[in-house]
């Protein structure tokens, strides 16, 4: 027999209250499905979307590399259409034409550099050989002398005069110091099969965004639209504005940073008497957008090229310690003060990023890092369940500033 149930009405912490709940038969049990994703759906879920992002990376990156430029150059396309009343789609090609003759002029000052780097590496190659095969002789030679002395005070008789003639012909009489013998064949080859690849992806990239910045406010309109209510449209608005102010801010400072940096380089390079400066300037300029890695980087192929030239490990250190002088003033004292505290994030997090951006990605992954970190702390500042990762990702704030 079936019995009435009282009516109910269920009352939210929000204060919104739903419709009477509905009746059912006496003894009927009632289950309630938890809303919440279990953690396990949430790990295969994330290990489904970094594996395919690690696997379709040919086409996620021109894609991701074009969203983020777009994101830095709306509010000029903005900017002219609404103080100089000009269309759009113009705006936007004149930006993708300037961003490809950019690349090309680029690629074109610093081809013959890069070409006789490229023609010297044998030599590179050579001197670090050349350096790790003496130091592993004086080391064989260290080891020599230690055991002759050891075997003479074991047997309890002084060690011979001979022990170091002994010790050094012994390092001599090791195994003989091998070929250094550059695959040009393979090189060659693997170049005619990269460029290609990367001029497609760049040229998809430029075309996309100019689609991106092309379309004008228009993801702004779909995005406003497909949010259920008055709030999350709101708050759908400001994320997307905030993400778009810091990290076109972000990217701004830390380009004039980096060229700055990059002529700092090029110039105490220039002292120190290395050729072309200029490569090792712009070379300054591209690694500075790696955190940490970069300069280490940077330093060893400075370090590298010095100790071709110099011929002596003593002068080959003098241009990395400019090298490392101009990037420790740049990070310790000129970033944080131009970028401000809004914008700094944790150390350990920026390296984290960096190297599983890189695992994921590359080279271009390593580039990519902190600009999406920048992204995921403003989104992360407006979604509840994620505020426990912004607070990671960011600095410690101090006290005074807390309180």
């Amino acid at each position: 027999m079936a019995s009435e149930l009282a009516e109910k009405r269920v009352v939210h912490t929000d204060g919104a209250v739903t419709s009477p709940a509905p009746q059912h038969e006496a003894g009927e049990a009632l289950v309630y499905a938890d809303p919440r994703p279990s953690w396990p759906v949430t790990g295969i879920f994330f290990i489904l979307f970094f594996g395919a992002l690690y696997l379709a990376a040919s086409f996620v990156l021109p894609v991701v590399i074009a969203l983020l430029f777009a994101l830095v150059l709306s509010p000029v396309v903005r900017f002219f259409r609404r103080r100089l009343k000009i269309w759009e789609p113009i705006t936007a090609g004149l930006l993708v034409i300037g961003a490809m003759l950019t690349l090309v002029f680029g690629f074109y000052m610093l081809s013959d550099p890069i070409t006789q780097i490229v023609n010297d590496a044998p030599r590179y190659v050579e001197a670090v050989d050349k350096e790790i095969r003496t130091v592993r002789d004086k080391i064989t030679r260290l080891e020599g002398a230690r055991h002759t002395a050891a075997q003479a005070v074991s047997e309890g008789e002084p060690p011979p005069g001979g022990g170091a003639e002994a010790a050094q012909g012994q390092g001599q009489n090791g195994e003989n110091p091998q070929e250094v013998v550059i695959g040009n064949a393979d090189l060659f080859s693997n170049a005619t099969t990269v460029v290609p690849q990367v001029i497609a992806s760049v040229g998809f990239a430029l075309v996309f965004l100019f689609f991106l910045l092309a379309s004008g406010d228009l993801f702004y309109q779909k995005l406003v639209r497909a949010m259920p209510t008055l709030s999350d449209k709101k708050r759908a608005l400001h994320i997307a504005h905030d993400i778009e102010r810091e990290l076109s801010r972000y990217l701004f400072t830390i380009t004039i940073i980096n060229m700055g940096l990059g002529v700092a380089i090029g110039t105490s390079m220039w002292l120190c008497g290395l050729p072309t400066p200029i490569i090792f300037g712009a070379l300054a300029t591209l690694l500075n957008y790696i955190p940490y890695l970069g300069a280490v980087v940077g330093m060893s192929i400075v370090g590298v090229i010095s100790l071709t030239l110099f011929g002596s490990l003593g002068d080959a250190l003098v241009p990395v310690a400019f090298y490392l002088a101009c990037t420790t003033m740049e990070g310790q004292f000129v970033t944080p003060a131009v970028v401000g505290r809004r914008l700094e994030m944790n150390a350990a997090a920026i390296f984290l990023a960096v190297a599983f951006w890189g695992w994921i990605w590359g080279v271009v992954g390593m580039f990519l890092a902190v600009p999406l970190m920048v992204a995921v702390k403003v989104f992360a500042t407006y979604t509840q369940p994620l505020g426990a990762f912004g607070d990671f990702i960011s600095v410690e704030k101090p006290r005074d500033e807390e309180d």
